[in-house]
């Protein structure tokens, strides 16, 4: 077989993508991120949770979108061993962080690894795949892909929230109960279990509307995936 011509994309997709990738991730972590150095967004208020939302959201999207997109396109079994690698990555990632965050302050009272809003993102990952694929079960048709893949992000939202907010640890259950208290002029929470409807539309944003977006983007992505025939070869 003839080994193909070097052309002008061999550059392009070999080495201007994977640099517009670095710098995107460079710009999202220290530009962007409400705790990075230069936070331009900000740490309070709407442009605090933009930033939330397109850092720690946009990595939560990912690490649930690439086994959403491989049981939509493959099978649930395929989705759900992609969500094992990815969840489980990020699971023992983020809370290997959080102990040694609280351990360089002397604080050891918590296990992060036994903190199911950290553990359940490695559930999540596997479900969302598995479900997706289900209910998809290898059809190209984009309304039945949108289905499946809203369906599987909205209930392991669900899932996430009744989680972190019920049987997370102390700190994660502090912040999912913040994201929807009311709270005074300094952002203090003063009513933790009140609502309003500022407090409400702020904890669903943070909550499901990365998931939302995750369940309607893939899809999108997977179907023109399926037109230039990008998608595992199915064996019989």
């Amino acid at each position: 077989m003839e080994t193909p011509k070097f052309k002008l994309a061999d550059i392009f997709n070999g080495i201007i993508i994977p640099l517009i990738l670095v710098f995107l991730i460079y710009f999202l972590a220290i530009v962007v991120n409400p705790t990075g150095p230069q936070h331009v967004l900000g740490t309070k208020g709407t442009g605090a949770t933009l930033g939330i939302i397109f850092t720690q959201g946009f990595a939560q999207m990912i690490i649930l979108g690439i086994p959403l997109v491989l049981g939509l396109l493959w099978n649930k079994w395929a989705g759900g061993a992609a969500g094992f690698i990815t969840g489980g990555a990020y699971y023992l990632a983020s809370a290997g962080y959080s102990n040694g965050s609280y351990a360089a302050y002397n604080v050891f009272n918590y296990n992060f690894y036994g903190d199911m809003s950290m553990l359940g993102y490695l559930v999540m990952a596997v479900i969302i795949g598995y479900m997706a694929g289900a209910l998809n079960n290898g059809s190209s048709n984009f309304k039945r892909m949108l289905g499946a893949g809203l369906t599987a992000a909205i209930i392991t939202a669900l899932i996430q929230f009744y989680l972190n907010y019920n049987f997370s640890l102390t700190p994660g259950q502090s912040m999912a109960h913040g994201l929807w208290a009311i709270k005074d002029s300094a952002g203090n929470a003063i009513m933790p279990l009140q609502y309003d409807v500022g407090s409400v539309l702020y904890g669903f944003t943070l909550a499901f509307i990365p998931s939302i977006a995750l369940g309607v983007i893939v899809p999108i992505l997977a179907k023109v995936m399926t037109w230039y025939g990008i998608q595992p070869m199915r064996h019989q």
